[in-house]
This record gives C-alpha cells, sequence and structure tokens, in this order.
C-alpha cells in the first residue's frame, strides 16, 4: 500500500497525458503497441511513444527518455522487460510524471522478489503510485485504457457506476464483456496483477470517495498477512455497496492462486464468515457476481427480504417462490383483505381466474392496467420490501409501454422492483422502459432472485 505524503490518483485514474514505454517498431502486436493505437485512436488522452531506440512510428515522433517528452506526462503505461523497469520508475518520477501501469511480467510471481521490492522502494520513496506489476491495468472511460487487448477482441462497457478491481486480468476482461452485454457500466476497471504497491486497500477508499462510483466490487486472490482483516472492516464501513467474489477456497485453489499472482489466499471460510458479519456482499460465484452488481448500481437501500412476486405465468411464479426460499428470502401469503382488495380492483375479465396470494398470478390474459392495479397495491405493502415482476412479452394484452409506468410506480413509492423478461432480442422494447429508468432486468427467474439476494445481504454496519 502507498505510505508517506499525499498521493494524487487522479493523474493515475484520468489522466491527459500518458506516454507508452516500450513501443516496439517492429512488432506491431506488441502489447505497448495495441495500447498506443487503441488510445492514441479511440480514448480522450494525448499519448505518446517511447522506445530507448527512438525513431518513428505512424508518424509520430518516438522518445527515447521519456525525459525528452516535450509536454508533462500524467502517467506512464510500462510494458518492457522486467529488469528495466526500476531504472524507467526512476526516470518517470524524475520528470514529474503522476503515476504508472506496470505491464511487465517477470516479479514476484515468477518468484523475483528482489525486484519487485526494488520498484517498489523506488515508489514509496517518491510517493509515486503504480498499478501493478504483471497487469493489464487501467479501464477508464473516455480517458484512457491500457489494456493490451485489441478493440475488436473485447466488448467494454459504457460509462456506469460500478467499478471493478480484480487482480486477475482474465477475468477482469470476462466480467466486462458480460456488464457490456447486460448493460451495465463502468466507472472504472482496475486489473492490479501482484499488486505490490496498490491493492484492494487503496482502491476501496478511492472508490469510496469517487462520486462517478455507486457499487464497487472486488475480485481477490489473497491478501497479505493482516491486510484481509482491514479490509473487510473498511469495506464493512464503506457508505457504498461492496462486493465480493474470492477466489482460493479449496487447497487445490489455493495452489493455483498463489501461482498466479504469489498471493497469499488464506481461509476462505473465515474469510467469508467475517464478510458477512460486517455486510459486505460475497458473490459466491460469478453467475452471482453480475447480477449483484446491477441491482445495487440500482438500489443501495438494503432489504430484509420479503418478496412480492407479480406474474402472468403461474409456473414461472412457483419457480421463482422456490428459488427465493432457497436463497433465504421470504414470500408471505397476502391477507384476505389484501387479496380481496387486488381482485376488486383489476380487470373484470380475470377476476375469477386469476390468483392473489403471493405470488399474484395475474394470468396469460392480464393487460397493462392489471400488471399496474398489482404492482401498485403491492409497493405500498410494509410487509413487502422488495418486488418480482415477472414479465412475459409475448403475453397479448401488454405493450412495450409496460415497463416505463411499472417504473413510475417504483419512482413514487420508493420499493424496489426486479424485472424478469426472458433475454431474447426480439423483446428489447419490453427492456428499455425499466432500463431508461434503472430498474434492473434480469433474463432468468434465478438471476432475478439473485438481484433480490444482493439487496438483502448488503446490510451496511
Amino acid at each position: 500500500m502507498i505510505g508517506g505524503g499525499h498521493v494524487n490518483f487522479g493523474d493515475l485514474f484520468k489522466p491527459k497525458t500518458i506516454a507508452v514505454i516500450g513501443i516496439s517498431l517492429a512488432n506491431e502486436k506488441h502489447p505497448a503497441n495495441v495500447i498506443y493505437n487503441k488510445n492514441n485512436l479511440r480514448m480522450e488522452v494525448k499519448v505518446f511513444p517511447v522506445n530507448d531506440r527512438g525513431g518513428t512510428y505512424q508518424g509520430e515522433k518516438v522518445y527515447a527518455n521519456i525525459l525528452d517528452v516535450p509536454e508533462k506526462v500524467d502517467m506512464t503505461v510500462i510494458a518492457t522487460r522486467a529488469e528495466a523497469v526500476p531504472e524507467i520508475m526512476t526516470d518517470c518520477i524524475r520528470s514529474g510524471v503522476g503515476g504508472a501501469v506496470v505491464i511487465s511480467g517477470g516479479f514476484a510471481e515468477k518468484g523475483n522478489r528482489r525486484l519487485q521490492d526494488q520498484v517498489v522502494k523506488i515508489a514509496k520513496e517518491a510517493d509515486f503510485p503504480f498499478i501493478g506489476p504483471n497487469c493489464l491495468g487501467i479501464y477508464s472511460p473516455p480517458y484512457m485504457d491500457t489494456f493490451f487487448i485489441p478493440s475488436e477482441r473485447i466488448m467494454r462497457p459504457e460509462k456506469g457506476k460500478v467499478a471493478l478491481v480484480s487482480q486477475s486480468g482474465g477475468i477482469l476482461v470476462d466480467h466486462m464483456v458480460k456488464l457490456a452485454g447486460e448493460g451495465v457500466g463502468l466507472s472504472m476497471a482496475v486489473s492490479i496483477g501482484n499488486k505490490a504497491l496498490i491493492g484492494e486497500i487503496d482502491l476501496l477508499d478511492y472508490f469510496t470517495n469517487d462520486p462517478e462510483t455507486n457499487v464497487i466490487a472486488f475480485y481477490i486472490e489473497g491478501f497479505a498477512k493482516r491486510e484481509g482483516r482491514e479490509f473487510v472492516l473498511k469495506a464493512g464501513q464503506c457508505s457504498k455497496p461492496v462486493v465480493v467474489l474470492k477466489a482460493g477456497k479449496t487447497s487445490l485453489g489455493v495452489r493455483a492462486v498463489s501461482s498466479h499472482t504469489a498471493s497469499m489466499a488464506g481461509d476462505y471460510e473465515v474469510f467469508s464468515s467475517v464478510l458477512a458479519q460486517y455486510g459486505v456482499v460475497e458473490a459466491k460465484d460469478e453467475f452471482e457476481l453480475i447480477p449483484f452488481c446491477e441491482a445495487l448500481s440500482c438500489y443501495q437501500t438494503p432489504i430484509k427480504g420479503s418478496i412480492g412476486i407479480i406474474t402472468g405465468s403461474g409456473g414461472h411464479g412457483a419457480l421463482a417462490v422456490d428459488a427465493c426460499l432457497s436463497h433465504g428470502l421470504s414470500v408471505p401469503t397476502l391477507s384476505e383483505p389484501d387479496q380481496i382488495e387486488i381482485r376488486e380492483n383489476i380487470s373484470q375479465r380475470i377476476q375469477a381466474i386469476a390468483s392473489f396470494t403471493n405470488p399474484v398470478d395475474l394470468t396469460g390474459s392480464a393487460m397493462d392496467e392489471d400488471f399496474v392495479t398489482a404492482t401498485n397495491f403491492l409497493s405500498r405493502r410494509k410487509e413487502i420490501d422488495c418486488l418480482l415482476i415477472l414479465l412475459l412479452p409475448y403475453l397479448p394484452g401488454i405493450s412495450s409501454d409496460l415497463g416505463a409506468r411499472l417504473s413510475q410506480i417504483y419512482r413514487q413509492t420508493g420499493k424496489p422492483m426486479i424485472a424478469y423478461v426472458p433475454h431474447v432480442e426480439k423483446y428489447l422494447m419490453f427492456i428499455e422502459g425499466f432500463q431508461l429508468n434503472q430498474i434492473p432486468v434480469a433474463h432468468s427467474i434465478e438471476e432475478a432472485v439473485h438481484m433480490a439476494e444482493a439487496l438483502r445481504r448488503h446490510q451496511p454496519c
């Protein structure tokens, strides 16, 4: 972690100028070239190429040293041999650079702890922040993208409210693609690799105070001694939802983690129980992480877990009940007076065939007004703290306006709602009304229940 004096993370995460050190004049696919081209063509940042031989690259002057760049450089991306990094970092500090991403591998993860310690010592003495080594670095839209992955090989999320931090670059990219597919935007994604200097705690502090971030998600492989406890305590006190996916849950997983980023995985069972004790949201697997981020980016108020279900299909309602109960959520039966009140206010033609116990099954004959009536009613019941709306767009009586109309009920009552809409491209028009109003949309019943579970697990200290 960073020590010493004041460190300006702004230059590192939202730079106006960067230098990419390690540009190849012979290999277009070199990581440094991929990073330079991507930022030069697609991001807002101004980029300078650096290579110790100098020369010209794509008509631009290649500087032999960072000290030769004629403008102030906010941060550098170092993609060179590991042995060259200490001298390069020293030059960056001398030239007034504000921080660095060290892409280079060949440090502690390969047993070269002494070289990594040397780089850390140089940085700490100058209060010079760097990410890595052995990492992809930072995706900070619209400023920069230090991932050495060609743009056509990755689906990048739009600007949004979720910050994603990962020791593994591959896991980070995988989840970025999944978030993009769900329409969930990122404030920033950071691959920390060996986290030799900047780790999860530093980034938790930063994103806690970042106005562009509402949810902070971590993929964690391990911590240094006593670092895990400090992380959990800070995460529990964080004013924003913190989501954690932990690797190294088994003995073989611990071994894989150690060889990957030189981390100490620790005792998973202890870590998991402490996360729950402090109200930090643990995603048990990758299938929970994405819906957790989506739900918590929309709702920050925790729930107790009492679910009201509205559906146009009895089978879907039954599956939702089973899923809720299996996750420790409750589905309370509505009182007889409540059932009578809903029945009296929905369309006469479905009064005799609908069910009102919870789930409220409006049947395949329901129309927009029936969903609106039932949602309005359940949103005002104190015994219900979250609604699952199982919306089947092939029901003949509903329109593409229904998502927007139901979203307005949330605006009026503040009762969180989660929509389930089958993940079929032709039905996107039904999803837009929810998404435009920041209502999370799940594409499976299990995913919808995961979203509700995230709100229940988020219990700030």
